[in-house]
Protein backbone atom coordinates (compact mmCIF):
# COMPACT_ATOMS: atom_id res chain seq x y z
CA UNK A 1 0.00 0.00 0.00
CA UNK A 2 2.85 2.39 0.78
CA UNK A 3 4.22 2.04 -2.75
CA UNK A 4 0.91 3.25 -4.16
CA UNK A 5 -0.12 5.83 -1.57
CA UNK A 6 3.44 6.84 -0.71
CA UNK A 7 3.76 8.66 -4.02
CA UNK A 8 0.57 10.54 -3.21
CA UNK A 9 1.63 11.48 0.34
CA UNK A 10 2.48 15.15 -0.42
CA UNK A 11 -0.87 15.59 -2.17
CA UNK A 12 -2.77 13.85 0.62
CA UNK A 13 -1.00 16.02 3.20
CA UNK A 14 -1.93 19.13 1.24
CA UNK A 15 -5.58 18.11 1.02
CA UNK A 16 -5.63 17.21 4.73
CA UNK A 17 -4.17 20.61 5.61
CA UNK A 18 -6.69 22.49 3.45
CA UNK A 19 -9.70 20.52 4.72
CA UNK A 20 -8.68 20.64 8.40
CA UNK A 21 -7.90 24.36 8.18
CA UNK A 22 -11.20 25.10 6.47
CA UNK A 23 -13.18 23.08 9.03
CA UNK A 24 -11.39 24.90 11.86
CA UNK A 25 -12.15 28.26 10.23
CA UNK A 26 -15.83 27.27 10.05
CA UNK A 27 -15.83 26.69 13.82
CA UNK A 28 -14.38 30.18 14.20
CA UNK A 29 -16.95 31.71 11.82
CA UNK A 30 -19.69 30.20 13.99
CA UNK A 31 -18.39 31.98 17.08
CA UNK A 32 -17.28 35.26 15.47
CA UNK A 33 -20.14 35.82 13.03
CA UNK A 34 -22.87 33.42 14.19
CA UNK A 35 -22.73 31.63 10.81
CA UNK A 36 -23.47 27.97 10.06
CA UNK A 37 -25.96 27.64 12.89
CA UNK A 38 -23.55 28.96 15.49
CA UNK A 39 -23.98 31.50 18.23
CA UNK A 40 -22.08 34.78 17.93
CA UNK A 41 -19.89 35.78 20.87
CA UNK A 42 -18.23 39.09 21.68
CA UNK A 43 -14.52 39.07 20.86
CA UNK A 44 -13.93 40.20 24.45
CA UNK A 45 -15.12 36.82 25.80
CA UNK A 46 -13.20 33.57 26.05
CA UNK A 47 -15.34 31.96 23.33
CA UNK A 48 -15.09 35.05 21.14
CA UNK A 49 -11.29 35.01 21.37
CA UNK A 50 -11.31 31.28 20.66
CA UNK A 51 -13.45 31.93 17.59
CA UNK A 52 -11.05 34.59 16.33
CA UNK A 53 -8.09 32.21 16.75
CA UNK A 54 -10.00 29.43 14.99
CA UNK A 55 -11.06 31.66 12.10
CA UNK A 56 -7.68 33.28 11.47
CA UNK A 57 -5.50 30.24 12.12
CA UNK A 58 -7.85 27.96 10.19
CA UNK A 59 -7.68 30.21 7.14
CA UNK A 60 -3.89 30.51 7.39
CA UNK A 61 -3.51 26.75 7.66
CA UNK A 62 -5.89 26.09 4.77
CA UNK A 63 -4.10 28.64 2.57
CA UNK A 64 -0.65 27.43 3.58
CA UNK A 65 0.42 30.83 4.93
CA UNK A 66 2.56 30.78 8.10
CA UNK A 67 1.31 27.23 8.58
CA UNK A 68 3.74 26.22 11.32
CA UNK A 69 3.02 29.27 13.46
CA UNK A 70 -0.75 29.20 12.91
CA UNK A 71 -0.91 25.45 13.56
CA UNK A 72 1.14 25.79 16.76
CA UNK A 73 -1.23 28.47 18.05
CA UNK A 74 -4.28 26.41 17.02
CA UNK A 75 -2.84 23.32 18.71
CA UNK A 76 -2.34 25.24 21.94
CA UNK A 77 -5.86 26.64 21.76
CA UNK A 78 -7.28 23.15 21.35
CA UNK A 79 -5.23 21.87 24.30
CA UNK A 80 -6.60 24.74 26.39
CA UNK A 81 -10.13 24.06 25.11
CA UNK A 82 -9.82 20.44 26.19
CA UNK A 83 -8.48 21.14 29.67
CA UNK A 84 -10.73 24.15 30.36
CA UNK A 85 -13.95 23.03 28.67
CA UNK A 86 -13.92 19.26 28.61
CA UNK A 87 -11.57 17.74 31.21
CA UNK A 88 -13.56 19.07 34.20
CA UNK A 89 -16.29 16.62 33.13
CA UNK A 90 -13.84 13.69 33.27
CA UNK A 91 -10.59 12.86 31.51
CA UNK A 92 -12.00 10.43 28.95
CA UNK A 93 -12.42 12.45 25.71
CA UNK A 94 -15.28 10.27 24.51
CA UNK A 95 -17.23 10.76 27.73
CA UNK A 96 -16.51 14.50 28.10
CA UNK A 97 -17.13 15.21 24.39
CA UNK A 98 -13.58 16.47 23.91
CA UNK A 99 -12.42 14.08 21.21
CA UNK A 100 -12.62 16.75 18.49
CA UNK A 101 -10.45 19.10 20.56
CA UNK A 102 -7.90 16.33 21.18
CA UNK A 103 -7.84 15.34 17.51
CA UNK A 104 -7.42 18.96 16.34
CA UNK A 105 -4.71 19.52 18.96
CA UNK A 106 -2.53 16.68 17.70
CA UNK A 107 -3.34 17.22 14.04
CA UNK A 108 -2.27 20.85 14.30
CA UNK A 109 0.81 19.89 16.30
CA UNK A 110 1.79 17.66 13.36
CA UNK A 111 1.14 20.52 10.92
CA UNK A 112 3.30 22.80 13.08
CA UNK A 113 6.15 20.30 12.88
CA UNK A 114 5.77 19.62 9.16
CA UNK A 115 4.82 23.11 7.97
CA UNK A 116 3.55 23.91 4.52
CA UNK A 117 4.64 21.40 1.96
CA UNK A 118 3.75 22.45 -1.57
CA UNK A 119 1.64 19.91 -3.37
CA UNK A 120 3.94 17.56 -5.20
CA UNK A 121 7.03 18.59 -3.24
CA UNK A 122 9.12 15.91 -1.62
CA UNK A 123 10.92 16.26 1.71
Amino acid sequence: MERVLGRLAPYIYGVLRVVAGAMFAIHGAQKVFGLFGGKQFSLMTQLGLAGAIELVCGLLIALGILTSIAAFIASGEMAAAYFIGHAPRGLNPVQNQGEVAVLYCFLFLYFAARGTVALGAQR
